[in-house]
């Protein structure tokens, strides 16, 4: 039976909870019931959480029927311990405690012994508190230095003292996180960092509910929904996880990134912090959101990016957000009312890349910047080629019928332009729209966009041709210039023997 806050506020005591009808519930009869309900109901129950309506989810909801403890294995930025976090949607809104407890035990079901002679003595006069569901939530990250004492408890000497108890005492202990977890859901992340001594304290607790402290031998049918999360490669590396205490885990479960852009690109869009200032003055085009969620794709396949690590979604999430930042600054200089992103607005979100990946060997010698401007560029080679633009690649010198030669042509005639992020939209717009041919290109080939889109696929097409060494693209301080590659060359070629002379 569930209660609302109107129904529990005068139930004080045990002898009022008793007239109310009140029934209790196991802590995983509780999850489980109020799931099925909630399906029934067709309600979400992980709110926030997309793409994995048919993957995770639905193994998820078996493992909760089944009344499972859970393993949640996948890398960074895979929603295991937010998922951990909405399961508390499934609690009952409030329950009731003993008021003295603890442990918050169940005035119907106490474990403790100092709880079962108050019930003895207090009878229906025990006091009665009421337990919200967001209470009933522990977390705990596993580092090495870990204790038992911090999970289970150990003896307080200081408690010995000042209630003058000798160490036989039961009520001398500290109830570590896991008994103070009782009647709520507990969550350990990264598993395979717990020392083995102490994940072999969890064998009987997770099986029996036995605990022993400091030689007290003591029965606690603790009631607990355990979740614990790690990393696959440190999950199955022997010795990581103690054998019989991965035998003890009902369901393991396997996350995932995102299989489709649109659906990175919600999960992005949900979980940035964008302000309402740069809502209502930036407009990110469609096609630079795509382009970021690509980047992340980009190097999750990387051989310069560490693939056990895994590329965490936060990575798009801060570059959405430097993005955004990058447009406002542009703003702030310019006094421009409003503004779009650019395609060399990108070089703004380098440092969220550089911050969110770790590079194997081969990367840092790279170093991660030039990492960076080779995952984008790479992201940029890819969404053309998904286009409706013909392929770049396969662009011929001899191929004079394509307006991409004469445009490669104008360049070589020492022409240039100059793309900034620092530069008004008029003088951005003027840059592209030297060079001839360049727009009507893509106008041809991309239909029904936005006329700032066409812009950034304009920029998108030098770049790709500078990438398949048909341009030359030269990095500046704020932004980059392209020109003709073979005068490049030479102006490179001539600084040399300047330099040796």
């Amino acid at each position: 039976m569930n209660f609302n806050t109107a129904d529990i506020t005068g139930i004080r005591t045990l002898g009022q909870l008793k007239k109310s009808g009140y029934r209790t519930r196991k802590l995983k009869d509780e999850l489980r019931e109020n799931l099925i309900a909630a399906l029934r109901n067709n309600q979400n129950v992980f709110e926030g959480i997309h793409g994995y309506e048919h993957t995770v989810l639905p193994q998820i909801f078996r493992a909760i029927l089944s009344q499972h403890n859970i393993s949640l294995l996948g890398l960074r930025g895979q929603a295991k311990t937010r998922i951990a976090r909405l399961m508390t949607g499934l609690l009952d809104e409030f329950i009731p405690y003993i008021e003295t407890s603890e442990l918050r035990e169940d005035p119907f079901n106490p474990i403790t012994n100092l709880s079962q002679k108050l019930l003895e003595e207090a009878g229906d006069d025990t006091p009665i508190a009421w337990m919200n569901r967001s209470e009933r939530y522990f977390e705990k990250l596993a580092t090495p230095d870990v204790t038992i004492a911090d999970l289970i408890g150990d003896i307080d000497p200081i408690k010995a003292a000042n209630l003058r108890l000798p160490y036989t005492d039961e009520r001398v202990i500290h109830y570590g996180m896991i008994p103070r977890a009782h009647r709520s859901i507990f969550v350990i992340n990264e598993l395979p960092d717990l020392q083995a001594r102490i994940q072999v304290a969890l064998f009987n607790i997770l099986e029996e509910g036995d605990v022993q402290i400091r030689g007290f031998n003591i029965r606690l049918p603790l009631d607990i929904q355990f979740v614990f999360t790690a990393n696959p490669e440190d999950y199955t590396q022997r010795g990581s996880i103690v054998t019989p205490l991965k035998d003890r885990i009902g369901s393991q479960i396997i996350t995932h990134y995102p299989m489709d852009i649109e659906v990175s690109k919600r999960i992005t869009a949900q979980e940035s912090q964008i302000s309402e200032d740069q809502y209502k003055c930036v407009k990110i085009l469609p096609i630079a959101s795509t382009l970021l969620e690509q980047i992340a794709i980009e190097a999750r396949q990387s051989e310069y990016v560490d693939a056990k690590s895994g590329v965490s979604a936060r990575l798009t999430i801060s570059a959405l957000e430097n993005l955004y930042s990058t447009c406002e600054l542009r703003l702030i200089k310019t006094k421009q009312k409003s503004t779009f992103s650019r395609l060399v607005d990108f070089e703004g979100v380098i440092p969220s890349i550089t911050g969110k990946v770790e590079l194997v060997y081969e990367g840092e010698k790279e170093g991660a910047e030039i990492v960076a401007e080779n995952l984008i560029s790479s992201a940029v080679k890819i969404l053309l080629k998904s286009s409706p633009i013909p392929a770049l690649d396969k662009l011929k010198a001899t191929d004079e019928v394509n307006p991409l030669n004469k445009i490669i042509k104008w360049f070589g005639r020492g022409n240039e332009i100059f793309l900034s992020t620092d530069q008004y939209d008029r003088e951005y717009f003027d840059q592209l729209e030297r060079v001839p041919g360049l727009l009507d290109y893509v106008r041809a080939h991309v239909k029904n966009i936005e006329k700032e889109e066409e812009y950034f696929f304009a920029e998108m097409l030098l770049w790709a041709l500078s990438e398949y060494n048909k341009l030359n693209r030269e990095a500046q301080i704020t932004g980059y210039s392209f020109s003709d590659l073979y005068s490049n060359f030479l102006k490179t070629s001539a600084n040399d023997l300047d330099d040796e002379d």
